[in-house]
């Protein structure tokens, strides 16, 4: 999987139905998310009793579906996350289990010179 360093997930806040393949997630990427499928960004998807997700993204050539299922547990709740695009780290740690604040990160600084 070949992600670029600039690419963002976006949490479906809604629960989809996983039998979706490919076609029907990318059909769903517009109206529940407001992106565009193509675009090269991640599109998230959990089901119904978070414990299956599915990740939707372009990858150049086509498009690619990644799924996790959990054996034990649950995704965290997306609601709070589907508000905002997540930083791959964001992603990984999310996938992990652990629950991402809807915080800001600190902002992005640019200094001419060193203290």
């Amino acid at each position: 999987m070949l992600i670029a360093g600039d690419c963002r997930a976006y949490i479906c806040r809604d629960p989809v139905d996983m039998r979706n393949g490919i076609d029907g997630l990318s059909y769903l990427v517009e109206p529940l998310l407001q992106q565009q499928p193509l675009s090269g960004h991640l599109f998230v998807f959990i089901g119904r009793d978070r414990r299956r997700v599915k990740i939707l993204y372009w990858d150049r050539s086509g498009f690619a579906l990644w799924q996790k299922r959990l054996e034990q547990g649950r995704f965290p709740m997306p609601a709070s996350l589907a508000q905002r695009k997540l930083t791959l780290g964001e992603l990984h740690a999310w996938l992990e289990g652990i629950d991402i604040p809807a915080l800001q990160a600190h902002p992005t600084t640019r200094s001419a010179t060193v203290l």
